[in-house]
């Protein structure tokens, strides 16, 4: 299998799960907020930051739909690597917050670092530049 081909793949599998997760985050917050890693469930209006996190997720995964439905796999390279962060800020959330520290390291960590993982690949595939073709003259 080609690296193109495991890139878009990698891609793929990310878009589906962001946009699920963000889905869960908006339909059904009450069951969906333990897996995030924190130990209590929003107190008063607090349950409307989990559908900001559904939404955030969404977008995310909108922006990397884009890019890979158009083509433009170097901006998807670079995405990847700036998206990154909000798994990164999610991770360090669980554990700033006295959360699971297996969810915070094996969900949000382990999803970042697969992301940077995945955007050096893809920036890996289109850095070869390629010389125009040769004209006869």
């Amino acid at each position: 299998m080609s690296l193109k081909k495991i890139n878009t793949v990698l891609t793929a599998a990310f878009v589906l799960f962001i946009l699920w997760f963000g889905a869960e985050f908006i339909l059904s917050p009450e069951t969906t907020a333990p897996g995030f890693g924190l130990r209590s469930w929003p107190s008063g209006d607090g349950g409307g930051f989990l559908i900001v996190k559904g939404i955030r997720d969404i977008v995310l995964a909108l922006v990397l739909a884009i890019l890979l439905m158009t083509g433009h796999r170097r901006a998807l390279g670079w995405v990847l690597l700036v998206e990154a962060l909000a798994a990164y800020g999610d991770m360090t959330t669980v554990l700033t917050h006295h959360g699971s520290v297996p969810t915070a390291l094996g969900v949000h960590g382990l999803t970042a670092t697969l992301m940077v993982a995945t955007g050096l690949l893809l920036i890996h595939e289109t850095g070869k530049v390629q010389a125009p073709p040769a004209t006869a003259s």
